[in-house]
């Protein structure tokens, strides 16, 4: 049978199709939308932002595959009411709901409402008339089953609020729309602005608010609500924290994203290996490494690959006990030859010994190269298995990064949150792991030196406070990924805060120590009263210039203790005494006193003469 060549072109094209149809994520669920840009206002100055956000905002619906995306823009209040009308028409049987509205919008007694473009609102009455309740929009959307959306950036400045007269004044007419609760299930009401505040409409050609949720709000997979809460965070950046979009209302505890997850290709099984368990039970052989063990695996596994390299192991066997055999017979020939020649045998035993050593010998050698050539087949066997194993595994694993490379190609990106500094992947290497073990151990007030990824005694010591501190037990002789979690795990300062003399802690940081006057810093770090200093009684400076100028008066010299010693008089002598080296005494009776010159220690002076 021929095939024509216009049917195997068809064929290929439905083969074709039908791939892109297992590839494509089935999306069991209807999703429609309604998006509304107002920018050509009639009675008041036009706004240049809207009508480019609804296209923004339908364009990215469209693109995330809404089976329907109803996109106008500058309606009058008669054609709004008419395209909510059809549009509760078609969520009667979709699962989500959307519906985007930009431009303005006023809140009025605690109500807010959407102004269509030909609105005058010359009375705060006629907002009733002219505008369009937010009550009207949910009732629109109230049949979807799984999620009802209303998304309104409507929170701009409104210019009909300052010429508009007051029929009652008591009617509060505010800033931005009013705070709302939904009182049906799955709905939500996402405002540009907070309630009670304004939105921007920045200076470009789409408002912070969509650009934001142009990025996120159809990320697959993503639930609703982290989408909004992405989006918040870069209108918030976007505008130096001025505007904060906000959400009201609740949902289930699943997630609930406007584009479901596409679904997981698994990568096709690696088709088995016929010769896995031979090569399993090979290995085990061998770890054996004896003539039981293969001769078994030879008995299981007769044939491949693996039987010629048990062979060639049991070849090598074989060699290794002829080897050895000839060895031992060589040596028994010797010591019959050594024997015989001591004993002194005939010449042809001895002949006939020395011949049989030497046969012996040769055949140990011839041995010993056998042994040698088969532990090089063996060797090379084993070398090309090796090979053979690592181009398969090399096969496996191009063949698995291929499948991987196909189902990221069909896997959306995750949406991209911040890096975690204390949460490190295993493959991070050593000196990035201790340089944030060490980051953190300053965090936590229990290292002041640098954070430079060497974990010397220093981190060491430091590790060994924050167990003391913290009361954990974490290993301080290497900066490790569970150090760092435990670390991490405390939010605040663990270790005290140790300051110099003459500081003190003040939060996480030493300020200088200041005492009041008339204190000072004592060496305990504490303000201590100076005591006031006693008055001491001294001497007028010039009396003691008076006492020194005095002479001092010279002292007379004493005299030997025999010359002043009282003499002894006796009774019945002249009464006169006379003093010599001898010391004192009365002139004895009939004896007179005769100077001689001189003194008495000279042997002179006065001497008695006695007739």
């Amino acid at each position: 049978m021929t095939i024509s060549p216009g049917f195997s072109r068809l064929r290929q094209f439905f083969l074709a199709a039908a791939l892109l149809l297992i590839c494509q994520p089935a999306f069991a669920e209807k999703r429609v939308a309604l998006v509304i840009g107002n920018s050509a206002y009639q009675n008041v100055a036009r706004l240049p932002n809207p009508i480019n956000d609804g296209a923004t905002v339908a364009a990215t619906l469209k693109d995330a595959g809404f089976d329907v995306v109803d996109s106008r823009h500058d309606l009058p209040a008669a054609e709004t009411r008419r395209v909510l009308r059809d549009f509760a028409d078609r969520t009667r049987d979709a699962d989500i709901a959307v519906v985007y509205y930009a431009g303005h919008g006023i809140e009025v007694d605690g109500s807010n409402y959407l102004i269509p473009v030909d609105a005058k609102l010359e009375r705060d009455t006629d907002v009733y008339d002219e505008a369009l309740s937010l009550d009207r929009v949910l009732l629109a959307i109230e049949p979807a089953k799984r999620l009802r959306l209303v998304i309104l950036d409507a929170c701009r400045d409104n210019p009909f609020s300052k010429a508009m007269k007051r029929t009652v004044a008591s009617r509060a007419i505010g800033q931005g729309l009013a705070k709302v609760e939904p009182t049906s299930p799955n709905m939500l009401i996402a405002y540009s602005a907070k309630a009670g505040s304004t939105a921007a409409d920045g200076d470009g050609k789409n408002s912070p608010f969509t650009v934001a949720l142009s990025k996120h709000l159809t990320t697959p997979g993503l639930d609703v609500r982290r989408a909004f809460g992405f989006v918040r965070d870069d209108v918030l950046k976007t505008t130096g924290n001025r505007q904060e979009p906000f959400v009201y209302g609740s949902l289930g505890g699943e997630d609930v994203p406007l584009v479901p997850a596409p679904a997981k290709i698994e990568p096709p099984a690696s088709a088995p290996n016929p010769q896995a368990e031979a090569r399993r039970d090979y290995e085990l052989a061998l770890q054996i490494g004896n003539k039981s063990a293969m001769s078994a695996f030879l008995a299981q596994y007769p044939n491949g690959f693996y039987a010629s390299l048990a062979k060639l192991q049991l070849e090598k066997f074989a060699t290794e006990e002829a080897r050895v055999a000839a060895t031992e017979k060589a040596r028994l020939a010797e010591q019959e030859r050594a024997r015989l020649a001591t004993e002194g045998a005939q010449k042809a035993a001895q002949a006939k010994a020395e011949a049989d050593a030497k046969s012996a010998e040769q055949a140990r050698i011839a041995a010993e190269k056998a042994k040698q050539v088969a532990q090089d087949q063996a060797a090379a066997a084993e070398q090309k298995r090796a090979e053979a194993e690592r181009a398969a595994a090399d096969k496996a694993a191009a063949a698995k990064a291929a499948a991987d490379s196909k189902v990221a190609a069909v896997t959306p990106a995750p949406a991209k949150e911040t890096p975690n500094l204390a949460a490190l992947s295993s493959g991070a290497s050593q000196a990035e792991v201790t340089k944030s073990v060490q980051a953190e151990l300053r965090r936590v007030g229990c290292l002041s030196a640098a954070a430079d990824g060497n974990w010397n005694t220093t981190s060491q010591r430091s590790l060994t406070l924050f167990n003391r501190y913290a009361k954990t037990s974490v290993d301080t002789k290497l900066a490790s990924t569970d150090a760092l979690d435990t670390i991490k795990s405390k939010p605040s300062r663990v270790c005290p805060l140790v300051c110099e003399h003459g500081y003190k802690s003040d939060g996480d940081s030493c300020v200088k120590i200041s005492c009041a006057e008339g204190s000072f810093l004592n060496d305990d770090n504490q303000c201590e009263k100076r005591r006031e200093k006693k008055p001491v009684a001294r001497r007028d400076s010039n009396e003691r210039d008076d006492r020194a100028a005095r002479p001092v008066r010279e002292r007379p010299q004493s005299l030997p203790q025999a010359i002043v010693s009282k003499p002894r008089v006796s009774a019945g002598g002249s009464g006169q005494i006379v003093c010599d080296q001898g010391g004192c005494r009365p002139v004895s009776r009939g004896c007179r006193i005769d100077y001689r010159g001189g003194s008495p220690r000279d042997g002179g002076g006065n001497v008695e003469v006695c007739n």
